[in-house]
């Protein structure tokens, strides 16, 4: 069974056909739901993205699909602004854990390309500026004629068990005080997704595995990576031990310690909208929303 994961739960349709017809964008601009993005944060009302009409949309206006009734679903978007937006604005992190399907999905897709179009307004061709072109899905350089695609980074994420059914969790120097979560890493150049799991853990933990078995992935664009997660047994469990680099600590735990631990303050699992959260939920079985509690924050 797959996991049930928050950031990959999308209602939109994201009809890559409209976005050659300009038209179309422009009929759909006119009733569309709009959200509003500046730099990273959303505007919201409550805990509910909110819609601004057609005629407050910035001039980056990213196309995001259409809804089950038709509807067009569109981003407006401004750039790189560092100052204090209030409590108005909120990022995906805050606010991913309350929102509905269709908002998740749109957040999520709306997101990834800002980020995108944040890092890559500068052709990597020929220098110039790039423009944001087919509803935002791609940018065009007006000078060399080049064509730049937004990029997503795959990493791996590995919940560790052993043959009693313990899982290793992990703890990395900059989180916060007390949070351990799930070994991961990013896929290198030539590598398979099997591959970078058996690498990852050999060089964070020395663990070996025997047994895989695929999770389920989700889309993480903090800036822009896809989580592909692995469930993991190890033959070694007696060996193994953190890098002391990149991984300061590593813990054991079956559900009656983890339950303890959680409840007493000792230990901070990863937060609700990530991941390594459902991974462990996953394992830990159907009173895990009831019986784990974990801390929000995301650095310390």
């Amino acid at each position: 069974m797959l996991l049930d994961l928050l950031l990959s739960r999308s209602q939109l349709d994201r009809a890559a056909h409209l976005r050659l017809d300009e038209a179309a964008l422009s009929e759909l601009l006119l009733d569309g739901s709009i959200i509003e993005i500046l730099g990273d944060r959303f505007r919201i009302v409550g805990k509910n993205l909110a819609r601004i009409g057609p005629e407050r949309v910035s001039n980056d206006l990213f196309f995001l699909g259409i809804d089950s009734e038709g509807r067009g679903h569109f981003a407006s978007w401004l750039p790189g602004l560092d100052e204090d937006l209030g409590e108005e604005f909120q990022t995906l992190r805050a606010i991913g854990s309350s929102l509905n399907a269709l908002d998740m999905g749109a957040a999520v897709h709306a997101l990834a390309l800002s980020q995108w179009h944040q890092s890559h307004r500068i052709c990597s061709r020929c220098g110039r500026e790039s423009l944001s072109k087919l509803g935002g899905s791609v940018r065009e350089c007006p000078a060399c004629g080049a064509s730049h695609h937004p990029r997503t980074d795959p990493a791996v994420i590995v919940l560790i068990r052993d043959q009693s059914d313990r899982i290793l969790l992990g703890r990395q120097r900059i989180w916060p005080a007390k949070r351990f979560s799930a070994f991961a890493g990013f896929v290198e150049p030539g590598e398979s997704f099997e591959n970078a799991v058996h690498r990852e853990i050999k060089e964070e933990c020395g663990a070996e595995i025997v047994k895989m078995k695929y999770l389920g992935s989700q889309p993480w664009p903090f800036p822009a990576s896809i989580m592909i997660a692995f469930d993991a047994e190890i033959s070694n469990p007696e060996s193994v031990v953190a890098d002391g680099d990149e991984i300061e600590e590593i813990i054991w735990l079956d559900r009656e310690s983890l339950r303890a631990k959680c409840g007493s303050g000792e230990l901070l699992l990863p937060p609700v909208i990530s991941v390594a959260r459902a991974m462990i939920h996953h394992w830990y079985g159907p009173k895990a929303d009831q019986e784990l509690s974990g801390g929000e924050s995301w650095r310390s």
